[in-house]
């Protein structure tokens, strides 16, 4: 396993299809090591979740989407928002991505949880994004929140065909 590069990365996105589309800026999201993500929404959890044994007794709990400021910025209070990115991920089946919170939004008391993309997973990603800060967060519209550091796998492997393929594109 090899992590990609800044120019395989670029390679990767100018291909087809585009490991990453939909970006805002891509020579400010191409890092050294990987690509940022950047934000489209922020929305609250309106009820209770369930992980069951199965994928059958699974509830994910619907959410409503807050509203941007004149100026494209939001104010958080501390608690936890469902995120949604601009950048829809196309990974092939011997690549998969691991997202970081960028450091930026950690000195500020902000993380963002996520889980593994999957090689082979296809969608505009969701993740969780947790304002620990007492003083709350000031937020923009379009910024980058997160880094994907992209790993080529020892060799292909059968892709992502969960519940989650396709999300939100």
């Amino acid at each position: 396993m090899s992590v990609l590069s800044r120019g395989e990365i670029k390679r990767l996105v100018e291909g087809e299809p585009p490991l990453v589309a939909d970006y805002v800026d891509l020579e400010a999201q191409l890092q050294p090591n990987g690509f940022d993500m950047s934000l489209r929404e922020v929305a609250m959890m309106l009820s209770v979740g369930c992980i069951a044994q199965s994928n059958a007794g699974r509830v994910v709990p619907p959410t409503t989407p807050l509203a941007f400021d004149n100026s494209g910025a939001m104010f958080l209070v501390p608690g936890s928002y469902l995120i949604t990115y601009n950048e829809v991920v196309s990974l092939p089946e011997n690549v998969m991505a691991l997202g970081r919170p960028r450091s930026s939004l950690l000195r500020c008391g902000v993380a963002v949880h996520n889980a593994v993309w999957d090689a082979g997973y296809h969608g505009r990603s969701q993740s969780l994004l947790v304002v620990y800060n007492p003083l709350g967060f000031r937020l923009e519209r379009n910024s980058r929140i997160v880094q994907l550091v992209f790993l080529r796998l020892s060799r292909p492997t059968r892709g992502y065909r969960g519940a989650y393929q396709g999300e939100n594109v």
